[in-house]
């Protein structure tokens, strides 16, 4: 006679063998990474239908529970009733713990890196067109090289005293906080963040901080500070002048577009 599987695990194996199927559709079929946000929604649906399945009636319902209810009432399943109450709080503590650790991986979420800004915003307390904004000190660049480098050296300054904690001494986003944050800070050398961007864009982000981001598309993820709290408007353009002169880009223009 062929033993019986107990239905819990039945039901654990069904569980299983979905999460399983899920995994290698997208990832061996479909080549793409399913999110972890849709991955729980699913197979939160997935355990509401098998348990409904299986406790369609009373006698499935008691099988389903019978060994949970041995492992609680019955005495000679101390040990064990023991050691699964050690393991399961174990076990979730550290799924918690993986979870919550932050990644210099890219993130999975489908998220926008760089939100598109307003056309204006208010800054220092007046309303910026951020389409006509431009970096008052830029055009020493060719006209004062002298007092061009000056400025970048007090952007440096600037920097270094606020911003390098996350953003790091090597404007790579590896600043000693970098790890306590979630997501982790932009990697400034990279060619797809401040290369992309004007200096208008750099400046109406670093001014407002995550508060500062558009109410669409929220809620953002993200832990700037609103610096117009902290800083001038001429040392946020100085350090804007910094990021660009110490990474090599050029800040693209509206001109070129």
């Amino acid at each position: 006679m062929a033993m019986k599987i107990p239905r819990l695990l039945q039901a654990a194996l069904v569980l299983i063998g979905v999460y399983v199927g899920f995994i290698v559709v997208f990832d061996v079929l479909l080549q793409a990474i399913i999110p972890s946000s849709l991955l729980a929604m699913y197979m939160f649906f997935v355990t509401a239908g098998v348990f409904m399945v299986f406790t369609y009636d009373e006698e499935g319902t008691r099988e389903l529970v019978a060994p949970i209810k041995a492992l609680v009432e019955d005495p000679s399943k101390r040990l064990i009733r023991n050691i699964v109450f050690v393991i399961v709080p174990l076990a979730a503590g550290a799924a918690t713990y993986f979870q919550m650790q932050p990644s210099f991986e890219a993130p999975v979420e489908l998220r926008t890196i760089h939100p598109a800004p307003p056309t204006t915003a208010k800054i220092y307390g007046k309303q910026v067109n951020l389409l006509k904004l431009e970096n008052p000190f830029r055009e020493l660049e060719k006209e004062d090289p002298d007092q061009f480098r000056e400025l970048v050296d007090e952007g440096a300054a600037v920097y270094i005293r606020n911003c390098q904690f996350c953003h790091g001494d090597k404007l790579d986003g590896n600043g000693p906080y970098a790890a306590g944050l979630n997501p982790t800070p932009l990697n400034f050398q990279d060619v797809g963040t401040i290369a992309q961007l004007q200096e208008s864009y750099l400046f109406w982000r670093i001014s407002t901080g995550g508060p500062g981001l558009p109410k669409e598309a929220a809620p953002w993820i993200s832990s700037m500070p609103v610096w117009q709290d902290f800083l001038t408007e001429d040392e946020i353009w100085k350090v804007i002048l910094y990021l660009y002169d110490y990474t090599g880009h050029e800040p693209r223009s509206w001109e070129h577009e």
